[in-house]
Parts: C-alpha cells; structure tokens; sequence
C-alpha cells in the first residue's frame, strides 16, 4: 500500500470566477487612449487576416501548453489553459495577450455569431452589438528582462460544451517612433473539445495535477481571477505541466466529481480508489500499488454539504514518489456512485527518475 496524503480538504463551495468579455471590458471606450484603441484594431486584424487564409506570425515563439475543463455556472464550462513563449525575443516589458473562442458547427467549420442588422440604427445605436464569437478577451502581460527558457501564461475563457477554435494572439505595442522596425506579434490556433458536464450523468473535472495547492484568505477579484485562473474561490492551485518526477517529490492530484446521485439529506455516497500500474518498454503494464480508497459520503463530508447549494465535491492526493521505481507509471483514478451503481475512470502517465 502506497502511503499518501489527504489533500482533499472538501470544499463546500468551491467557486469558480472568469474574466469579462472583451466587449464588456472595454464598454467604455472613452478610457481608452487612440493608441490603445488602434493596439486592439491591430490584434484584431491579424486575427480576421489569419481565419482569412494569411500566413500566421510567431515572431515570438508561442505555443499552446495546455488546459482543464471544469464546470462553471448557467450551462457553461470554465476553461483555464496555458500558453508559452520565449521572453528573450520580445524587445519592450510589456506585451498585450489577445485570445478569441470561435464555436465550430456540426460541419467542423467556424460558426461566427455576426450581429443582426438593426431596422432603425438611431432607435437601436445605443444597444451593444451581439457579440460575434463564443468568448474573447485582451490584457496586457509583463515581460521578465532576461527570462530564459519559455514563459508560461494562464488565462481562461467560459463556454458551453462543443468544438471551438481558440486563437491566441502575443503581440508588442506598435512604436510612436518614425521608422521603427514592426512589432513582433505571434498568433497560435488551437482546436478544444469541451466536454458538457450539465447532463444528469456522473462525470468529473480534469485531473488536475499540482506543484502546490494554496488556500486564500478570500476569493480573488475579478481583475485577479484574470491572471491567476486556476484559483477556485478559498483555494489556488499551482499546476505542475511536467510530468516528469523525481523520486524527492509527490504526484499530486486535484478534481471535481459532477452529478452524483444523492441521498434523501442531498449528500452523494462516493468512493474513489487511487491505483498505479507500471508500463514497462515493450512489455504489458502490471498492477503496482495503490492507495487507501476515499470515502464521500454523509459520514465523511461535512454535516452542512448539501449538493442542492452547489456544495463542490472533490478529490485528490499526493503520493510520496520515494518507493517508486524509476520508470513510466500509469494512475487510474476509479470514481464509483454507489447509489446509481456507476462508475467511471481517469487515468494519468507520469515518469519517475532518480534526478
């Protein structure tokens, strides 16, 4: 039996915040500067130039990282995801970061929203247009002066289930300055498939795994949540993106479980069992170990969790790696509904190394 720490702490209410839109972000246009209006155009621009059939730019070296799925609120998914580019090759301290979720149709082609065209612009001017995509949002990101290797940024965006293309855009503010050389823009396109956790059938978040996990002493702000979207209200995480361990650290999950039945005292009786499997070169994986199975129910949630109030139901350890082999592993996460008879599984490949 693998020994392990608790790191469930059960939350009752872990809430999950987003950044505005860009079209509510920038309603008041009057706060914005004729150079900062003419940066958005310009981002704007390439992005319309590339879904047109230009050739995308990456003077800065972006790429997509990764990213989670979580249930957010009214039928909608939240998604944190992660991108890098090289620092050394942006010339000012500052970028702007520009992403645009398109929503594709049952053809896998881009559905854009356009707005409907008003029958009387003078009665209709002063209602906001539609907004033409599933999400889009821009801010501005501090460059670290000699950072090596590539930089990590986390945004997030909300949507409903379904395919989407999601563009990211990194781009230096144009120069005032007469002759100056163009400024370095990088422009990725990456295809999500978000899964829909709003139907009846048991399900869970991303398998989250996890440098660290922090509690706040309150949920951030909006502007915050912004930059740091993997907060989830009382508690931060800090994911770990390299699975790839020594044998000094901890494998480290996190996740949510969604639409467990429930009892007649609304809490869910859930058991979730953690076991690892070796993967040995060219040869089938054998059962290695495994640890404690948890226990969600009315005797081990706190008396108050009420899935009615949108009580969160979580899970997650960490597992000392200092027993482990070195090798390639594999952890199948087993979530068993006891009283839907349901059950379903996730499964995680990390490496162990001596290093």
């Amino acid at each position: 039996m693998v020994n392990r720490r608790s790191v469930t702490a059960l939350s009752m209410a872990v809430a999950l915040a987003w950044s505005a839109a860009l079209v509510a972000q920038k309603k008041d246009d009057k706060k914005q500067t004729d150079a900062q209006k003419k940066e958005i155009q310009d981002i704007v621009r390439i992005v319309d130039g590339v879904t047109a059939g230009q050739p995308a730019p990456n003077d800065l070296g972006l790429a997509w990282m990764h990213e989670d799925f979580l249930k957010a609120t009214g039928n909608k998914e939240y998604i944190p995801f992660t991108v890098t580019y090289d620092a050394s090759k942006a010339t000012g301290s500052t970028v702007s970061l520009y992403w645009r979720v398109v929503a594709r149709d049952a053809a896998g082609t881009a559905a854009v929203t356009l707005p409907a065209a008003a029958k009387d612009e003078k009665k209709d001017d002063k209602k906001p247009a539609p907004p033409r995509f599933a999400y889009e949002d821009l801010n501005t990101i501090t460059v670290t002066p000699g950072q090596s290797g590539p930089a990590r940024i986390s945004r997030a965006f909300t949507v409903g289930g379904g395919v989407y293309d999601v563009y990211v855009v990194l781009k230096e503010a144009t120069s005032q300055q007469k002759n100056a050389p163009p400024p370095k823009a990088s422009l990725i396109k990456q295809t999500v498939t978000v899964p829909d956790f709003w139907t009846p059938d048991l399900s869970t978040s991303s398998v989250i795994i996890a440098q660290r996990i922090e509690p706040l002493n309150a949920p951030l702000s909006p502007n915050e949540q912004v930059e740091r979207p993997y907060a989830l209200g009382m508690m931060e995480i800090v994911p770990a993106f390299d699975l790839k361990f020594s044998k000094k650290a901890e494998l480290s999950t996190f996740m949510l479980i969604y639409n467990p039945k429930t009892d007649a005292m609304n809490k869910p009786d859930v058991t979730v069992e953690y076991n690892f499997y070796t993967k040995p070169s060219g040869a089938p994986e054998k059962f290695f170990n495994k640890t404690n199975p948890q226990a969600l129910n009315a005797t081990t949630l706190p008396p108050a969790f009420d899935m009615t109030l949108g009580h969160q139901l979580q899970t997650g350890q960490a597992v000392p790696l200092a027993s482990f082999p070195d090798g390639d592993y594999r952890l199948e996460i087993k979530v068993t509904d006891k009283l839907a008879n349901k059950s379903l599984t996730r499964d995680i490949n990390f490496t162990v190394t001596a290093g």
